[in-house]
């Protein structure tokens, strides 16, 4: 699954647009490399974002296509 993508169904960031913009900022992270939007996420994979002054990073335990409110927190774990 294409980063962007990961980052909006994880609810992460709200929108894909915001998403999209955050990457070709350089603002996001994978695996210790600056990644573009196009990036495949798969599980294992660990991703910072920078927000500001704060930073997030977090493990991706589980990718998928869609899922509801509840469940968007179980897709990713905090580190």
């Amino acid at each position: 699954m294409r980063l962007d993508k990961f980052l909006k169904v994880s609810r992460l960031i709200k929108r894909r647009t915001v998403a999209n913009e955050a990457c070709d900022a350089g603002r996001v992270m994978v695996n210790g490399r600056p990644a573009k939007a196009s990036v495949q996420v798969k599980q294992g994979d660990v991703i910072e974002i920078g927000f500001g002054t704060k930073t997030v990073k977090v493990e991706v335990v589980d990718v998928q296509e869609t899922t509801k409110k509840e469940q968007a927190k179980d897709l990713f774990k905090y580190l």
